[in-house]
């Protein structure tokens, strides 16, 4: 029986989480068990195949299981970029693809602290409020 080796890294970005499930294989990427290739939008898509675009030849040496949920679409594509570029600089452990990384975007191994602002009374919105005229 042999033993293979499974490691989990997890992404979220506002209210989307994601936990890449990285084993040795081919450069299979599936999300939520659909191939990367056939994913809708293809915005979303194109951001999720960022970190493996960056990667470069790397990818064909792994397989990589994304499973996302909560949010929307860009959220969980957001997310899952996240936990698949940690996957990746973990796997590996090579500096040169943090630093291209980083170099990329920043907040594909940070992530991104930013959230929606809570909606305030006086107004429709977080900031806007009703206009007052004194004619």
């Amino acid at each position: 029986m042999v033993k293979r080796k499974m490691e989990l890294f997890a992404g979220a970005r506002k209210t989307s989480h994601a936990t890449a499930a990285i084993t040795p294989g081919t450069g299979k990427i599936r999300i939520n068990s659909v191939p990367v290739e056939v994913l809708q939008p293809r915005f979303a898509r194109e951001r999720i195949m960022i970190p493996l675009e960056i990667s470069g030849i790397l990818r064909d040496k792994i397989n990589i299981s994304v499973n996302v949920a909560g949010g929307g679409f860009m959220g969980q594509a957001d997310a899952s970029a996240i936990s698949i570029s940690r996957a990746l600089t973990s796997w590996f452990k090579k500096e040169d693809l943090k630093k291209r990384f980083s170099e990329y975007d920043k907040h594909l191994l940070s992530g991104d602290h930013r959230r929606k602002e809570p909606k305030k009374f006086g107004g429709p919105g977080a900031r806007r409020r009703k206009q007052k005229s004194y004619r």
